[in-house]
């Protein structure tokens, strides 16, 4: 029998497993079953969570079905991180909605709490912006919501899978998940009371904070899932990407990587819980036997905006966009900003607005559509523009559903004016999770995948050509309500 890890990756829109050979990283199967989200008013971004877990389940319960004879050495996981739930421990109910990461509802606490001296300490403690895409606004929401029920927890998407496969036994929290809440202090690697205090959020419904490599139980009870399978390996999705390109590349391990998803990611490794760049977070990659911590920066909408203007545009999502940009050779004059629900990194500005610029008698549908694709680069653009204004880091890894665009992928490195290293998969988060498991047992990674697929700026794409498409950009995200991206950008490669 093959030994396999069953590797499940709980992301916004779409809920994943997959059989992954520990030693070689190849998938011998894969399921995917997509999740619902809604918006009951505006700001507000709800999934259920029942749903998460049975979307899972179900996916899990489907490749191994057609793989009856593998022998399962442990379950790895990745999830969507910073948004939270609240569940009864004793019967794993679900108290009220799933809070999305994208979810705004803790805008107006935030806006209470910020003060030069709280920011100061949450970006001293947490490495994060004091902003309402972390958990801490929507985790004191849950709380105040299921206040005065008994043996509620409250969790991060990590904690809800790990008690759900362990049958309600472990309450615990992966600490790079941890690091994303506001109440984490990434020096010390604990719940800071402090913060706890500022929020409201009471540290008795918190889970334990473990190592990303665990221990994390076992499995129990779960219909179409052996009992006693280990859970070996957890990581936010953002962090097992980081880990899935250093796996692959391991010569380009130093390098930064976007993730390009509902959301985008952009994650560079440093060795110094310290540091801080303006605008984006300084977060905990990873715990083993010695912590990794990263430069972040968290964008809003790409795959998201993409396929809303898609399907504005009467195409099929992201993928339909794409076919329909590589019918003009630029976007002209027009330049789209998906500040669909406000914008994150590095601006963090809540209350702009998607805008539409630019448009000439000359543009048309394709011209449009290149700008959405546009988009997204741009928006990488911004966050490296803080993250490695000398240019040191050299290429970028690139992972994610919307790598599968030639024509995006072309755009972001003529934009960059560096090389991009596109991961041979689009789905590595899993990868690097099943990786992780895989060592954590003893296995000696040897991938049989390629390294990536490398694009390199056009000759063509001039410096001068770049910082004017790069003036335009901040042009158009001053009109779309992010006045400080009016100062004078940096000077391009």
């Amino acid at each position: 029998m093959a030994e396999v890890v069953l590797s499940l990756d709980q992301g916004t829109t779409s809920s994943k497993a997959l059989l992954v050979e520990p030693a070689s990283l190849r998938v011998i199967a894969a399921a995917s079953r997509p999740v619902a989200i809604r918006s009951p008013r505006p700001g507000w971004v709800e999934q259920d969570a029942a749903e998460l877990w049975e979307s899972t389940r179900a996916a899990a319960a489907e490749v191994l079905a057609a793989h009856p004879d593998a022998q399962v050495v442990g379950i790895a996981i990745s999830n969507q991180r910073e948004s939270v739930l609240a569940w009864d421990g004793a019967t794993g109910t679900p108290l009220a909605p799933l809070v999305s990461w994208q979810d705004q509802r803790g805008v107006e606490l935030c806006a209470t709490l910020s003060t030069p001296e709280t920011v100061a300490l949450v970006a001293a403690r947490t490495g994060l912006e004091l902003t309402a895409m972390y958990s801490a606004a929507k985790l004191r929401w849950l709380a105040d919501a299921t206040a005065g029920r008994p043996g509620v927890r409250l969790g991060t998407v990590d904690s809800w899978l790990v008690d759900r496969l362990t049958g309600g036994r472990v309450h615990a929290i992966e600490a790079g998940n941890a690091a994303r809440t506001l109440l984490f202090d990434i020096t010390t690697l604990a719940w800071d009371a402090d913060l706890c205090a500022l929020f409201g959020v009471p540290r008795e419904l918190l889970p334990q904070v473990r190592a990303s490599s665990g221990p994390w139980g076992t499995t129990s009870g779960v219909p179409g899932i052996p009992d006693d399978i280990p859970v070996l390996a957890v990581l936010g999705d953002s962090h097992a990407a980081l880990y899935g390109h250093q796996v692959l590349a391991p010569e380009h391990a130093g390098a930064g990587k976007a993730t390009y998803g509902t959301g985008s990611s952009v994650m560079v490794p440093t060795t110094d819980a310290s540091a801080r760049r303006d605008g984006v977070s300084t977060t905990l990659a990873w715990l083993l036997d010695t912590p990794t911590w990263a430069y972040e920066a968290n964008i809003l909408y790409s795959g998201a905006g993409l396929d809303w203007l898609g399907q504005t545009l009467g195409v099929d999502g992201g993928r339909g966009l794409s076919e329909l940009a590589a019918g003009a050779s630029d976007s002209g004059t027009v330049v789209f900003v998906p500040a669909l629900n406000g914008l994150g990194a590095p601006w963090w500005e809540p209350s702009a607005v998607g805008t539409l610029t630019g448009l000439t008698v000359n543009s048309g549908r394709a011209q449009i559509a290149r700008a959405g694709l546009e988009s997204v680069a741009h928006q990488i653009c911004d966050v490296l523009d803080v993250m490695d204004p000398d240019h040191r880091l050299g290429l970028l890894h690139a992972g994610g559903g919307a790598t599968a665009s030639d024509v995006l992928m072309q755009a972001q490195a003529d934009l960059l004016g560096r090389d991009l290293l596109v991961a041979p998969v689009p789905d590595i988060s899993p990868l690097g999770a099943a990786a992780l498991a895989a060592r954590g047992i003893g296995f000696t990674i040897q991938p049989t995948l390629p390294a990536g697929n490398l694009f390199t700026p056009d000759p063509a794409f001039t410096p001068e050509r770049r910082t004017a498409e790069r003036a335009r950009w901040r042009d158009a995200l001053v009109r779309a309500g992010v006045r400080s991206a009016a100062t004078p950008q940096p000077a391009q490669p």
